[in-house]
């Protein structure tokens, strides 16, 4: 991969419309490009028909790029109401500067998805399979 190769050097529209289609280079598909196709389909769609609009868009695209172990139900679900969280407490207009006041998605996204859950959903063959509600702490 290029080092000037990144989802950020494209426009919302073309990101969303490369990823919708299944043209997007996977390996520019990192953390952070998953937050933002959340945060754009959240503006687009509201919270839950985004959370549909994910979750078949991600099932394409892994099953595109011959990778269909890495859809995750429950982290996809709970990822979309995770920044959906943090986009109510923002008065940011892009994503550039929703992700720079809002760091904490980037760097300690593991630890905010593990504060709702008693299992370790990331390995967990149910959580992988199918949505699970959180035990401790209810998604706002």
């Amino acid at each position: 991969m290029e080092n000037n190769v990144s989802h950020t050097k494209l426009s919302d529209n073309e990101f969303i419309t490369q990823f919708k289609n299944c043209t997007l280079n996977p390996s520019i598909f990192n953390h952070e490009a998953h937050l933002r196709l959340s945060w754009i389909l959240i503006n687009e769609l509201g919270l839950d028909s985004a959370i549909k609009t994910i979750q078949l868009q991600l099932q394409n695209f892994v099953k595109s790029v011959g990778a269909t172990d890495k859809y995750h139900a429950t982290l996809t679900i709970a990822a979309m109401k995770t920044v959906h969280h943090f986009m109510q407490k923002s008065k940011t207009e892009n994503f550039e500067n929703f992700i720079s006041e809002n760091q904490r998605l980037k760097t300690n996204f593991k630890d905010l998805i593990n504060n709702h859950y008693s299992i370790d959903i990331f390995t967990s063959e149910q959580a992988k399979v199918n949505f699970l509600e959180p035990d401790l702490l209810p998604f706002e």
